[in-house]
């Protein structure tokens, strides 16, 4: 007999389905349809994302983000972990010009929020 398995827990480029009452599972990351995210929704991304998602949120493809990765050229920090790679979401925040700590203001804003 077959026997169905959950889901796995990372973000797909197929899109998961959402909860029914239209919010996210708590701590997952955010499940955006077909590729499109929010900078509201980057606050809810874990420390690290998967190439996947990075590339998502960068707007390129899963096949050209692994290419960048190959060629050393991907925009931002990538760490290899055995066969994973896994980019860190502050340096991913910060080649958007974002800053990690808010990601909903540029740093130039927490520069002139500070003065």
């Amino acid at each position: 007999m077959q026997r169905n398995s959950p889901a796995p827990a990372a973000i797909s480029g197929s899109g998961a389905p959402s909860p029914p009452d239209g919010g996210s599972d708590a701590g997952d990351a955010p499940k955006p349809e077909a590729g499109t995210i929010r900078i509201g929704d980057l606050h809810d991304l874990p420390p690290t994302v998967d190439i996947e998602t990075a590339a998502r949120i960068l707007g390129c493809g899963r096949t050209l983000a692994y290419d960048l990765v190959k060629r050393g050229e991907f925009p931002c920090r990538v760490l290899r972990l055995g066969k994973r790679y896994l980019v860190p979401t502050a340096g991913l925040l910060d080649t958007l010009g974002l800053y990690a700590g808010n990601a909903s203001r540029t740093r130039g804003d927490t520069d002139r929020a500070a003065v």
